[in-house]
């Protein structure tokens, strides 16, 4: 049997010591370490000396494994947070043992396939990445605090999202140049879907997959009409009207006259005026 590494993140939403307990025991003979600060999982990652690394965790620490984990060595996604957006859309279960289960019959079996991930200004991501409005989003539900040092569930963002568009009266305005082109702000995704709201896949660049480069879909002047149907268009899977789209593109230059929020798979980077999207094509081993 591969000796593998299992890192479990013990601040992501749905991570505690039993459920943590029955993955290890789903996977077999793993050596497990808990993260114990920001930045750890991509430590662990990268001075893993095993045949495979596990992370249980949430977005946050899946991305952390995937900025740290040398190229070539098979990772595993055990979803562990509200949405574990990643391992969902490679095809895992949304229950953690369940998951292990798969992933144990892959290590076993040796089975794994590579994908590609999106790089930001050098930082890496898993599925998807936005500037401006949705990366708002995502700082806004931050700042709601954790509780028992987790994450606000998925109607705070849905509320979040309700609340910052009624105190703009449903508009956003162009305040991007995608590759000169103007935008309201710009969301890249790696794969498909976007993410989850609870159980509903929302597929904003359904055309995205793992095996080619990124998308790029920016709305192009955001008005209150507009809004129903960007998310009637992402639960059904189909393009809108008023939205500039990129399809397997393998670099995009976004920027801002005035810094803009981004976010990389959930995670707040901070503010920027120019973003540089890039496709490292074939650059994760996944287990599957």
């Amino acid at each position: 049997m591969p000796r593998a590494l299992l890192i479990v993140n013990p601040q992501a939403s749905a991570v505690t010591p039993q459920r943590a307990a029955g993955v290890a025991a789903e996977l077999g003979d793993v050596e497990v370490v808990w993260t114990e600060r920001p930045g750890h999982a991509t430590e662990l990652a990268r001075e893993a000396d095993a045949d495979a690394v596990l992370v249980f965790s949430g977005d946050g620490g899946f991305n952390e494994v995937l900025n740290g984990v040398r190229p070539g060595l098979p990772v595993g996604f055990v979803p562990g947070g509200g949405s574990s957006v990643l391992p969902r859309a490679l095809g895992l279960p949304r229950d953690p043992v369940a998951a292990a289960v798969r992933l144990a019959a892959a290590l076993a079996e040796g089975r794994t396939r590579t994908i590609s991930i999106g790089r930001v200004n050098g930082r890496g991501f898993g599925f998807a990445a936005a500037l401006g409005f949705p990366a708002e989003v995502v700082r806004r539900v931050d700042e709601l605090g954790r509780r028992n040092g987790r994450r606000p569930p998925d109607r705070s963002f849905a509320l979040t999202i309700a609340r910052e568009l009624l105190e703009r009266r449903g508009r956003i305005e162009p305040e991007l140049e995608v590759d000169g082109e103007p935008a309201s702000f710009a969301l890249v995704a790696n794969g498909d879907p976007y993410t989850y709201f609870t159980r509903l896949p929302l597929h904003f660049a359904p055309e995205a997959d793992f095996a080619g480069g990124l998308e790029v879909v920016a709305p192009r002047n955001v008005r209150p009409a507009a809004i129903p149907r960007l998310f009637l268009a992402a639960a059904i899977g189909r393009r809108a009207g008023g939205v500039l789209y990129r399809h397997d593109v393998d670099r995009v230059v976004v920027s801002s006259v005035q810094a803009v929020p981004l976010q990389v798979d959930g995670e707040d980077l901070g503010d920027v005026d120019h973003a540089v999207f890039e496709a490292a094509r074939d650059a994760l081993t996944v287990l599957t």
